[in-house]
C-alpha cells in the first residue's frame, strides 16, 4: 500500500515518541538498491549505526536492521527515508523515476550519499525524476545544519577524496526539501564502523545524519 503524506506523518509522531512503546521499534531506514552497476550495497553499517545513534540521542524508535528496497517497487512507501550510496553508476527506469517522484511528492525523502563517484550518475538520474528541478546548494544557514547539532559551516568533512569542501545540496519540491545530496564527504563512511575513522570524526557524521533525521520529522 503507498503511503501517502498523512502515513508519513504518522511516521514522524510515532518515531518522536518512542519513549511510550521502547520495546518494538516503529520505523525503518530503507537502502535504495538501484540498478546500473553502482555499489548500493556499501558500508553496510551505516542505517544501522546511524538508527542506533537516533534511538540514543533524538529518542526516536528506528529498528536497527533496514530494508532493502527498489526504486520501482510499491514497499517504497513503507519508509519514511530512503539512502542511497556509492561510488559508479545509478539508473532508474522511466517506472523507477516515476515511482520515486511520487514517493518524494507523497511526504518520502531521499539521502544521496556520494561515496567519492557517484556525483556523475546521480545527477541525471535525479533529473529524470524532477526535470524541472536542479540541485541548489544549502545555505550554512538552512535549519537542516541547526538542528540539536550545530553545524555553522555546513557539513563535516569526513572523507578527503578530491580535497574539495564538502558540499550539501538539495532538490526542493513546492517549498519542501525532499532530496539531500551530501558530496565530497561520504556521511556514510563515517556512519560506518571500518574505515578507521576517529571517534570524532565519526561522531560528527552521526550528529549530521541525526540532523538530517531531526529535519525530515520536523518539516
Amino acid at each position: 500500500m503507498q503511503m501517502n503524506k498523512s502515513l508519513l506523518v504518522l511516521f514522524c509522531a510515532l518515531a518522536l515518541t518512542a519513549a511510550a512503546f521502547p520495546e518494538q521499534p516503529t520505523i525503518r531506514f530503507g537502502l535504495l538498491k538501484y540498478s546500473g552497476g553502482g555499489d548500493w550495497y556499501n558500508d553496510v553499517n551505516s542505517l544501522k549505526n546511524l538508527a542506533k545513534f537516533c534511538n540514543d540521542n533524538l529518542r526516536t524508535n528506528f529498528d536497527t536492521e533496514f530494508g532493502t528496497v527498489e526504486p520501482g517497487s510499491a514497499e517504497l512507501f513503507n519508509y519514511p527515508i530512503v539512502y542511497a550510496t556509492g561510488h559508479g553508476n545509478m539508473l532508474f527506469s522511466d517506472l523507477e523515476a516515476r515511482n520515486m517522484r511520487a514517493y518524494l511528492e507523497g511526504g518520502g525523502f531521499l539521502i544521496l550519499n556520494d561515496d567519492f563517484g557517484l556525483d556523475p550518475f546521480v545527477r541525471p538520474t535525479m533529473k529524470k525524476v524532477f526535470p524541472e528541478l536542479d540541485f541548489v546548494e544549502l545555505p550554512f544557514s538552512h535549519p537542516i545544519y541547526n538542528q540539536k547539532y550545530k553545524f555553522p559551516n555546513g557539513l563535516p568533512k569526513i572523507h578527503e577524496h578530491d580535497g574539495k569542501a564538502p558540499q550539501g545540496f538539495g532538490l526542493i519540491y513546492q517549498g519542501r526539501l525532499v532530496c539531500y545530496y551530501n558530496f565530497e564527504t561520504d556521511l556514510g563512511d563515517g556512519w560506518d564502523d571500518v574505515h578507521g575513522d576517529s571517534q570524532e570524526t565519526r561522531n560528527k557524521a552521526l550528529q549530521m545524519g541525526a540532523n538530517i533525521v531531526q529535519y525530515v520529522f520536523g518539516q
